[in-house]
């Protein structure tokens, strides 16, 4: 009997660099992907030496390199949804965004990683006109925190909620007014945390209460791979955000049941197992 639609598992592509610790990056991708019922494939931007106390090296791969990878996958392999996380430079950037252009993708998910929790540069500083210009009109949704998004609009960091509603609507126009925003409000203070989604017509709030754990390393990499394997999965981008939503909060919530370096751990990936 053929299997229907809803039966099929999702196939993910993670574009990250490795996170040799596998708190971040795209072993991380991996393990979300995994953990809410999707077969993740990969390609590797950049090698990176680091731990849970930061990064001390890292090597950006060449963007033909980036793009042979990118085409094997996609040239075989039935692709319901693109995670895009660490670039880079301009040439990875350029050579992403002229696969997804030939191969189109129904669900493209970015990550908008300028810099480590450590305070690395991940991207360089050039690159960031070229991730607005050329990458972020082929995406789907993006989710920046608020100093990424500070960046991104040239402006303050947002300090309160209302704030953060009106950087969601700048950096929507700011990306094409196409791509669903997903501000990622954890560097706000409080007991509580907020998330706000805008889709250029409705904005919603996720909300959450802090937990209080050192071990939070990768966040950013798992909400953002967890949107991109249930955006797939799901009847509505909102019921996909909501769950991934839900999912990042079990992760950190779980994150002092493992016992992984002594700097700032991972979150448990599969903390529903």
């Amino acid at each position: 009997m053929e299997e229907t639609a809803a039966r099929i598992v999702p196939n993910i592509l993670s574009l990250a660099g490795v996170d040799p610790s596998g708190g971040a990056g795209l072993l991380a991708d991996i393990k979300t992907i995994s953990a809410l019922g999707g077969y993740a494939c990969g390609a590797v931007t950049a090698l990176t030496v680091q731990n849970t106390r930061g990064v001390s090296g890292v090597r950006i791969m060449s963007g033909d390199f980036v793009s042979a990878q990118m085409e094997s996958v996609l040239s075989d392999i039935r692709i319901d949804a693109v995670k895009i996380g660490m670039l880079g430079n301009c040439e990875v950037i350029e050579a992403a965004a002229g696969i997804l252009r030939d191969h189109p993708v129904k669900h493209v998910v970015l990550d908008t990683i300028l810099a480590s929790t450590s305070g690395t540069p991940l991207l360089e500083p050039e690159a960031v006109g070229v991730l607005i210009r050329k990458l972020l009109p082929l995406c789907t949704v993006f989710t920046p925190n608020l100093p990424e998004a500070a960046i991104l609009l040239g402006d303050e960091t947002p300090a309160d909620e209302g704030g953060m509603e009106n950087t969601a609507r700048r950096l929507w126009n700011l990306a094409g007014c196409g791509p669903t925003v997903y501000l990622k409000g954890g560097h706000l203070s409080g007991d509580r945390m907020v998330d706000l989604v805008f889709d250029g017509k409705e904005v919603r709030r996720y909300e959450s209460s802090r937990v209080k754990t050192e071990n939070t390393h990768g966040t950013g990499c798992a909400l953002s791979s967890a949107i991109a394997a249930l955006l797939p999965q799901r009847c509505s981008a909102w019921e996909a955000f909501s769950d991934a939503h839900d999912y990042l909060r079990g992760a950190i919530q779980a994150a002092d049941r493992l016992s992984v370096g002594s700097g700032h751990g991972p979150v448990n990936h599969f903390w529903q197992k």
